[in-house]
C-alpha cells in the first residue's frame, strides 16, 4: 500500500492562505478578514456589536475602521472556552477599556 503524501504537494493543491492575525499578532483586521477569523457574516457580525457581544472596530480613518486582532483573538477563545454571553459582554468592555491604556 503507499504511503499518504504529505500535504500541499505539488498535486493542484493550494497551501492555506495566512490572515494577518497570523502573520502579525497586533495586525488591525478589517471586515472580511474579521469575518473570515470568526466566521460570521458581516450582518452577523454588526448585531453581535449591537448586543455587546463583539466589540466595536477603531476607527483609522473617515470611511475606515479596523478591528485589532488580539481582540477578535480574546472573543473566539471565549467561545470555545464556553463562555456565556454575559461573560463575552463584560469581555467586550474589558477589551474596549484595555484600548485606552494603550495610548
Amino acid at each position: 500500500m503507499n504511503a499518504p503524501l504529505p500535504p500541499f504537494t505539488d498535486q493542484g493543491q493550494t497551501p492555506p492562505r495566512f490572515t494577518p492575525a497570523a502573520l502579525v499578532p497586533n495586525a488591525l483586521l478589517r471586515t472580511p478578514d474579521v469575518c473570515a477569523v470568526t466566521g460570521m457574516a458581516r450582518p452577523t457580525l454588526y448585531e453581535a456589536m449591537a448586543k455587546g457581544l463583539f466589540p466595536r472596530p477603531i476607527k483609522l480613518g473617515e470611511k475606515s475602521s479596523a478591528w485589532p486582532a488580539t481582540e477578535c483573538n480574546a472573543i473566539l477563545a471565549a467561545r470555545i472556552r464556553g463562555a456565556t454571553e454575559d461573560e463575552i459582554r463584560a469581555l467586550v468592555v474589558e477589551l474596549t477599556e484595555a484600548r485606552k491604556d494603550c495610548a
